[in-house]
């Protein structure tokens, strides 16, 4: 199948790391090979395009999740989103659709990136013009300083030696959402120097031990990988389930349960840690409270 559909793939994509990456046209070409040579139209790939089975909302889901996530862990602290400047790192879906969520549950992203560079937009990140440039133009965030002239493009040959310069600007709320690794220990410093409340991960494993080390010992709401990120693979089950029932809900429909789940998980997480002796530490509770519902039903089905 994957020999078949790199035919039709083969080197028609050439999007630079960290930026858009695997989006509907490529599940596309995936999903139309697999039918070709199965002769059957399931839900095996998710993401797929909203005329032959996909779900509204699944773009947006990861970094709608990620929202919804840290909103869940600002309230355990009685806090809300409301006027808080944030960091996102990334210009793709996870991205581009936390900024979005981020402006709709009254916060202000002030950064974004590429692989080629930064921009920081202190008036607040210019949606539009965003989603013109990575999503329809797909060229570099320094043509968005074009169309933004009061932003600032910083190209990545500029930045200091182990710092990222989106770390590096005031903020309460910081969204890692770029690519793995990419907090060092000298960002999550500078994070917390510039009074950083929260960190919730919207990429795969973003910030390295060390940063991690240091946000839970300076005492920030962190939201790992594991639990913040799971809404667009949570939203992949929820086109799974559309599929398989053959309806297609609304996008307010996902959202909602996009919003439930991520409260699920959170609340997860949340009591595991407390009932472990360790509140607050969403590392140690995601990674116990997943453990055990795996390990829970291996025993009650006799497999230990």
């Amino acid at each position: 199948f994957m020999t078949e559909a790199s035919r039709y793939i083969g080197n028609t994509i050439d999007v630079p790391a960290g930026d858009i990456g695997v989006g509907g046209r490529e599940i596309g070409y995936m999903f139309g090979q697999y039918k070709r040579l199965t002769g059957s139209f399931e839900g095996v790939l998710t993401g797929k395009g909203l005329k032959w089975g996909g779900s509204l909302a699944r773009k947006e889901a990861t970094g709608y999740g990620n929202v919804y996530f840290a909103s869940n862990m600002l309230k355990a602290r009685g806090l809300d989103m409301d006027g808080k400047v944030c960091a996102v790192s990334g210009s793709g879906n996870v991205a581009i659709y936390t900024v979005e969520k981020l402006y709709q549950m009254g916060a202000k992203p002030v950064t974004v990136s590429d692989s080629r560079g930064c921009v920081y937009h202190e008036a607040g990140i210019n949606l539009e013009a965003l989603k013109q440039v990575k999503e329809t133009e797909r060229a570099s965030l320094s043509r968005y300083a074009e169309l933004c002239k009061d932003a600032k493009y910083i190209p990545a040959k500029d930045y200091p030696k182990g710092q990222h310069p989106v770390w590096n600007v005031p903020c309460q709320l910081a969204f890692p959402s770029a690519t793995q690794n990419e907090v060092t220990g000298e960002d999550a410093a500078n994070l917390i120097k510039n009074g950083c409340l929260l960190v919730s991960e919207g990429a795969n494993m973003p910030s390295l031990p060390e940063a991690v080390e240091a946000f839970q010992q300076a005492g920030i709401a962190f939201g790992p990988a594991k639990c913040a990120n799971a809404g667009g693979v949570a939203t992949s089950q929820l086109e799974m389930a559309q599929n398989a029932s053959m309806q297609a809900w609304t996008f307010e429909e996902v959202d909602s349960r996009l919003k439930n789940i991520m409260a699920n998980i959170f609340t997860a997480a949340h009591s595991t840690a407390e009932e472990f002796g360790a509140p607050g530490n969403y590392v140690l509770g995601g990674n116990i409270a997943g453990f055990r519902k795996v390990a829970d039903a291996m025993i009650e089905q006799g497999l230990y």
